[in-house]
């Protein structure tokens, strides 16, 4: 018998070869997407399981405790403080300047990874604004019930 490439031997080839590739392209985009893949964690969660996530990079969600902002006495950049919900605190560094809208005791998001110690060592820092926001012509135009295109005039 000879090894003529007969048209049903260079089909099963064709999609053998098209599968290999769709499977490989498959692993990289899983790969691409693991590698920037960030937790969303609090500090209660990184109290509980904080060792097994000390390699990922993680946003770590809470309040900023009041009192514990501390710049670096050099005037440099450092800024170190503690995110905290109801059952834990987590110390945080972060080098870099802080978003206007960061204050003790309103939320805060900061993104980096945890050191041995425990302490998240930031990359970035990210305040929280008031959920309930309201621009103040359209509070008035609520207020006093005009129309909103009056109070954006």
């Amino acid at each position: 018998m000879s090894k003529v490439m007969t048209p049903r031997r260079k089909r099963l080839i064709l999609l053998l070869l098209a599968g290999a590739l769709l499977v490989a392209a498959g692993l990289f985009v899983k790969q691409a997407f693991r590698s920037n893949l960030v937790f969303f964690v609090t500090p209660g969660e990184l109290a509980t399981d904080g060792a097994a996530r000390s390699k990922e990079l993680l946003r770590v969600g809470g309040l900023v405790q009041p009192g514990s902002v501390h710049r670096a006495a050099d005037g440099g950049l450092e800024v170190r403080f503690t995110l905290a919900d109801a059952t834990s605190a987590v110390p945080v560094v972060y080098r870099g300047v802080l978003p206007d809208l960061f204050v003790e005791g309103k939320g805060a998001i900061a993104q980096g990874k945890l050191d041995d110690s425990g302490t998240l060592i930031a990359t970035e820092v990210l305040a929280k604004h008031d959920e309930n926001y309201m621009p103040p012509k359209v509070q008035e135009a609520l207020k006093g019930g005009q129309p909103m295109q009056k109070a954006a005039q």
